[in-house]
């Protein structure tokens, strides 16, 4: 699918295959970073989920399991997958499951492009803080899969650094434009109205500041 892009919209600075080493770096300080300032958006996306028990979840890079934690919390009986590209990430995602108990999941390094599971087998897919880091053209072929992997009806919950809407947000994105390694690669994006090209129905867009730090919190369908 070949989606315009608007003229505002930059793309990633940081070739997409240097992302996992990126992340492998920055694995060991990343749990700071998110508490600071992504912890009021991820928490919200959970609640926005309404995740009840014994489904099948996807959580497309699950980094180091801040949110996939609490979702195994909520689905112990259903399935839950969490994958990333960077095995940095996923080493301190699987320690940090270890204090889980017995519930039912599993953590596996993959793409994005390429999801390790069935068409129409996930009921809702998380993704946090990824698009913000893709290029265009990958943010595109991303939302296809997602939308693949969906069943008919099945909930797509977004976070991403976003464009900043109050006092002393837009520091990040100059950051970003002076050392966009110093932002692990992320700068702000609006997602809803890509999602609706490629057949999602959004529900609703929230918008987070936390330290400055602008989030973006998206719930959307999988449209008939």
């Amino acid at each position: 699918m070949n989606i315009k892009v608007a003229e505002q919209e930059s793309d990633a600075r940081i070739p997409q295959n240097r992302i996992a080493g990126v992340y492998d770096l920055n694995a060991p300080v990343y749990d700071i970073w998110g508490t600071l300032t992504e912890s009021n958006a991820r928490r919200r996306a959970i609640e926005l989920a309404g995740i009840t028990d014994g489904i099948d979840i996807l959580e497309v890079a699950v980094g180091t399991g801040l949110a996939f934690f609490e979702i195994v919390k909520r689905n112990p009986n259903g399935t839950n997958t969490g994958i990333d590209l960077s095995e940095g990430m996923l080493a301190r995602a699987r320690k940090r499951l270890q204090g889980v108990g017995k519930a039912n999941y599993r953590i596996a390094k993959a793409s994005a492009l390429d999801l390790p599971v069935e068409s129409g087998s996930i009921d809702i897919l998380f993704n946090n803080y990824m698009f913000d880091l893709m290029t265009i053209e990958n943010m595109d072929r991303a939302l296809e899969e997602f939308r693949r992997v969906l069943k008919p009806g099945g909930r797509l919950v977004l976070v991403n650094m976003t464009r900043g809407e109050k006092h002393g947000s837009c520091i990040y994105e100059k950051i970003y434009r002076a050392i966009p390694a110093l932002m692990g690669g992320c700068r702000g994006v609006v997602l809803s109205g890509r999602m609706e090209q490629h057949g999602f129905k959004v529900a609703t867009r929230e918008y987070f500041q936390q330290m400055l730090f602008p989030s973006e919190v998206i719930l959307a369908t999988k449209a008939a």
